[in-house]
């Protein structure tokens, strides 16, 4: 069976909203067939997702306020990267800046877009293991409380709904599997 070539082509592109965190657009696109359609599209810079690892393997999170799901979401830290940083730095300065610990050892752990129907943003998750004190670098408009778990009580939450974050899910499942949980 051939394989259905599918892709799309931009054939006008309009910005109508430029935001502090994210931008929207208005493309025109040509499809299979000589069809067009118009497709929104947030542009928003890329991310890291941190899932930290206590030197007795507990999961550190933070709880914070979300106002768009109107309550406070637990979820592992994340943040998104400033302009030419690379997603290791940038899970670094975001470890540092949501728990006031940095990694000794950090790697990659998946990678995934969160809402590719409307939006360019790609999160990368990483692993952040051999945690040290750091200095705690809180940004002005976050407030966060540092909560640890263990992968057991985690994964017990997603099924709960306890954790309803999708970076969240997506990096403890993905965990869990690496870990043979």
């Amino acid at each position: 069976m051939q394989e259905k070539r599918v892709d799309e082509h931009v054939i006008e592109s309009q910005h109508v909203f430029t935001g502090r965190i994210l931008n929207v657009r208005i493309d025109t696109v040509r499809m299979n067939g000589d069809r067009t359609a118009r497709r929104e599209v947030v542009e928003h810079a890329d991310a890291v997702v941190i899932l930290p690892v206590a030197a007795d393997g507990r999961i550190v999170f933070v709880r914070q306020y979300r106002l768009p799901a109107r309550k406070a979401l637990l979820e592992l830290p994340a943040g998104t990267l400033d302009e030419d940083e690379s997603p290791e730095v940038g899970a670094q300065r975001e470890l540092r800046e949501e728990t006031g610990w940095r990694a000794a050892r950090l790697r990659r752990l998946c990678g995934f877009y969160p809402a590719p129907g409307y939006s360019e943003e790609y999160m990368h998750v990483y692993v952040a293991e051999d945690l040290a004190e750091s200095r705690l670098e809180p940004d002005e408009d976050e407030d966060l409380a540092v909560e640890l778990y263990t992968l057991p009580e985690a994964l017990a939450m997603i099924a709960s709904g306890a954790i309803e974050d999708g970076k969240t899910i997506v990096g403890l499942l993905a965990y869990a599997r690496e870990v043979g949980a």
